[in-house]
C-alpha cells in the first residue's frame, strides 16, 4: 500500500469518526426548557422554580435542562399563556385567575372565602376536583401538571386602614385581569382596575392605583411595603398558582420525558407549599417591622363582605357548571365533617 493511499484512508477514517461523533453529540444535546414565572428569583416562586429545574436535570441525567426565567422577563402571565398555546414557549407557572378567560372552570378557585384553611385547599386541589379542572386546559392547548400555593390574599393600600366594608369606597384597587376579581371588588365598593402584575409596583409608586391584594409573601418579596402603608388581613381568596406546559410541545415528548416533568412538578409543589407557608408565618412580622400598619378584619365585617358577594358566587357556580360547583361544595362539607 502506497504512502499516499494510507494517508487517504487515514483521513477518511478520521472524517467518518468526526461525523459520527458530531451526530452523537447532536443526539445527546440536552432538551432546553424555558420555564417562565412572574416574581423575582428570591421569591417563593423563584426558589420553587429552581427546585423544579434541579429535579428535571437530575431525573433526566442531564438530558433535559430547565432555564427558569423570572421577573416577568418573558411577559405577564397572559402573554406567557398565549406563547405556550402557540408553542413559542415550553413551560410556566402563574395564577389560575389569569387562565379564566381561556378555561372557564378555573374561575372555581376565585370563589371568595371558598376555603377555610390550607388543608382544605390541598385536599380539593390535589384530588379529583382539582384534576378535573386542570384537565380542561388540554382542550385549549395547555397541559396542567400541579398546583402550587400563592396563598390567601389580603388587601394593602396607601389611603386608609380597611376596618369595615365602607373603607373600600373610592379606593383605586389593582386586581388581576379577571372578571370575578373585577366584579367582586366593585360590589365591595372599590374602584377595581385590571392590570398586569409586572406593572403594579410602578402604578402604586406613582399613585395610578391606591392599593392591591396579594398574599403576604408576594407583598414582601415585591417590596410593596415601600409604596403601601396599610395592610388589612381579609383572607378573602385562596389563590393557587399552576404549572403549565405547551400542549404542542408536550405531545412531542416521550412518555419518560413527560413523567420526569410531572414528577418534578409535584416535588417542587410539595417544596413550594412548605416554603410558602413557612415564609408567610414570618412575612407578616417582617412587613410590620418595615413600617406597614396592619389590622385584622372582625368576623362580623368578613361576614358582611361574604354576604355582599353572594351574587358573585352564584355567577361562578353558573359559569363553571353546577355539577362542578356542587361536587366542590359536597367535598368541602365532607372534609369539614371529618374534623
Amino acid at each position: 500500500m502506497t504512502f499516499l493511499r494510507r494517508t487517504l484512508i487515514a483521513a477518511a477514517t478520521v472524517a467518518v469518526a468526526s461525523a459520527s461523533f458530531s451526530a452523537f453529540a447532536q443526539d445527546i444535546k440536552p432538551r432546553l426548557i424555558r420555564f417562565g414565572y412572574g416574581l423575582n428569583e428570591q421569591s417563593n416562586q423563584g426558589r420553587a422554580a429552581k427546585v423544579f429545574a434541579e429535579q428535571v436535570e437530575k431525573a433526566s441525567g442531564g438530558k433535559m435542562k430547565v432555564r427558569a426565567i423570572g421577573a416577568a422577563a418573558l411577559g405577564p402571565d397572559t402573554q406567557m399563556q398565549q406563547a405556550l398555546i402557540g408553542g413559542a414557549q415550553e413551560m410556566m407557572v402563574g395564577s389560575t385567575a389569569t387562565l379564566v378567560g381561556i378555561t372557564k372552570e378555573m374561575a372555581l378557585w376565585d370563589t371568595p372565602f371558598l376555603f377555610n384553611n390550607v388543608k382544605e385547599a390541598d385536599a380539593v386541589l390535589d384530588g379529583p376536583i382539582g384534576q378535573k379542572v386542570m384537565d380542561k386546559l388540554q382542550d385549549k392547548g395547555l397541559v396542567g401538571l400541579a398546583y402550587w400555593e400563592n396563598g390567601f390574599r389580603n388587601l394593602t393600600n396607601s389611603k386608609r386602614p380597611v376596618t369595615k366594608l365602607e373603607d373600600l369606597n373610592d379606593v383605586k384597587l389593582r386586581v388581576m385581569q379577571n372578571n370575578v376579581y373585577l366584579d367582586s371588588f366593585k360590589l365591595l365598593g372599590a374602584n377595581a382596575v385590571p392590570m398586569p402584575f409586572s406593572e403594579l409596583f410602578s402604578a402604586l409608586e406613582t399613585k395610578t392605583v391606591d392599593g392591591q391584594e396579594n398574599p403576604y409573601n408576594t407583598i414582601l418579596s415585591s417590596k410593596f411595603y415601600e409604596v403601601q402603608k396599610y395592610l388589612s388581613v381579609t383572607n378573602h381568596v385562596y389563590s393557587p398558582w399552576i404549572v403549565t406546559v405547551s400542549k404542542k410541545w408536550w405531545d412531542g415528548l416521550s412518555k419518560t420525558e413527560q413523567k420526569i416533568l410531572l414528577d418534578a412538578a409535584r416535588v417542587s409543589r410539595d417544596f413550594e407549599r412548605k416554603d410558602t407557608r413557612d415564609e408567610a408565618a414570618k412575612a407578616l412580622g417582617d412587613l410590620k417591622a418595615k413600617g406597614m400598619q396592619i389590622n385584622e378584619l372582625s368576623v362580623a365585617e368578613v361576614n358582611r363582605m361574604r354576604d355582599k358577594l353572594t351574587h358573585v358566587n352564584a355567577g361562578i357556580a353558573t359559569n363553571v357548571g353546577m355539577d362542578l360547583w356542587n361536587d366542590t361544595q359536597n367535598e368541602l362539607t365532607r372534609l369539614r365533617a371529618k374534623k
